[in-house]
């Protein structure tokens, strides 16, 4: 009975697997890893002139 059911289930959802989720996940990823280089670099650019002109 239990096999049945989830037979069913099966074919109604489409079987699609984790395709859709796993695009989100390494696009959020991406995204997130632009992000943070840039706000840890954004900090570094104006660290060299600064020290520069104290010297």
């Amino acid at each position: 009975m239990h096999q049945t059911a989830a037979a069913l289930l099966a074919a109604a959802s489409g079987q699609q697997g984790p395709g859709n989720t796993l695009r989100i996940v390494l696009v959020v990823s991406i995204v997130g890893a632009v992000l943070l280089a840039w706000f840890l670099l954004r900090g570094y650019r104006g660290a060299g002139s600064d020290n520069e002109d104290n010297d």
